[in-house]
């Protein structure tokens, strides 16, 4: 379901072999190009390429979003990958079931096998 939304990033990760399980397997991305440092994905209209990497991102915040149209049915279809939405209960962010009100939006965030943050938004 996500692979019909638009998306344009490039990730770092330190293991290709799991990045694909979870970006290729899991969210069904489709794999357009592929070597041994980096496989390009097609999500929408975009591309989300990821890079093999000695170090990986240090940096704990979100790395890209997709817009979505519900955001629940994208949620309990990620449930059935075995992908569930990260949790947060700060006093800047709070998720109610993986889900927290940003004013404008919806949001979730997932993670890949590099922690990588990964959001998920549906406008009001």
């Amino acid at each position: 379901m996500l692979g019909t939304n638009p998306i344009g990033v490039v990730l770092l990760s330190t293991d290709l072999a799991a990045s694909r399980k979870f970006y290729a397997d899991a969210l069904q991305l489709t794999v357009i190009e592929e070597s041994d440092d980096a496989v390009t994905y097609s999500s929408g209209n975009t591309r989300l390429t990821v890079t093999a990497s000695t170090t990986g991102s240090k940096d704990e915040q979100t790395k890209a979003s997709w817009q979505v149209d519900d955001l629940r049915a994208e949620l309990d279809w990620l449930k059935t990958r075995g992908i569930s939405p990260e949790d947060y209960d700060t006093d800047e962010l709070k998720t109610v079931d993986g889900i927290a009100d940003r004013g404008t939006v919806w949001s979730a965030w997932i993670t890949d096998p590099d922690g990588n943050a990964l959001g998920i938004e549906q406008a009001k």
